[in-house]
């Protein structure tokens, strides 16, 4: 039997990268999938890359009426969810701390803690006893790194978020975990150039940039039932990174 046959998924910020592969491999255990994403160009072109039992919804997850065009749809197509995975991120880099300004603070963290905190608040109505969320961390929420004092703070907040909806949801057994991933070779790195990726694999015991798909394989383990005694942890997902 598939590890997720028959439930509902929401993936948000899922036209691309990490996100786009775990709803790929959602639907491929047997989930059905709404995926979000600014772009309706990429949206659409994310719905068809996935292929079935998906559907898409333009939004930003950082726009509380997004959220709201975004869970009455779930309501109307399935009238529940399973699964969350609150994916949505940015995030701006080489920035010392002279150099933030109140712009940048206020993008970052309108979607990646305002955003993530009404994206779980909003999906509590839908979801299920025994359901559980996903949130997208990052190793940056356990190091000091220069240059991304903001990104930083943001997903230290995504993690305290974790732990606190662990204790405040406990009595509807929804489980709340965060993947943190470490340096995964997505768009991001389009364009750099080999020496620069050559620094961040000297930092990773591994060896090597991780694969999107290494993301996927997490979401799904804390999708389903293999991680049923999980919850309140922060997983990285980061060659070791973190660890040494």
């Amino acid at each position: 039997m598939k590890k997720l046959e028959g439930k509902v998924a929401v993936i948000t910020g899922a036209t691309s990268g990490m996100a786009l592969a775990s709803a790929k491999l959602f639907v491929a255990e047997g989930a059905y999938v709404f995926i979000t994403g600014r772009s309706q160009k990429r949206l659409d072109e994310a719905v068809k890359a996935i292929g079935a039992n998906v559907t898409g919804v333009q939004g930003d997850a950082g726009k509380l009426a997004d959220l709201d065009r975004l869970y009455e749809t779930v309501k109307a197509k399935k009238g529940h969810i399973d699964i969350l995975y609150a994916s949505a991120g940015v995030g701006e880099f080489g920035v010392p701390i002279g150099s933030v300004t109140e712009e940048s603070f206020a993008q970052t963290f309108d979607v990646n803690v305002r955003g993530t905190l009404f994206t779980v608040q909003k999906a509590l109505p839908l979801m299920r006893d025994g359901g559980s969320i996903i949130l997208t961390g990052s190793i940056a929420s356990v190091k000091g790194f220069p240059g991304m004092s903001v990104y930083n703070a943001s997903k230290a907040a995504v993690r305290s978020f974790a732990r606190t909806w662990t204790n405040e949801l406990k009595e509807r057994k929804i489980r709340v975990n965060v993947i943190s991933p470490g340096t995964i070779d997505t768009g991001v790195f389009d364009g750099v150039p080999k020496e620069i990726k050559d620094q961040f694999v000297s930092l990773i015991p591994m060896g090597r940039i991780g694969a999107s798909e290494e993301i996927a394989t997490v979401a799904l383990f804390l999708a389903s039932n293999d991680s049923s005694f999980f919850s309140g942890i922060e997983l990285f997902v980061d060659g070791g990174t973190v660890q040494i």
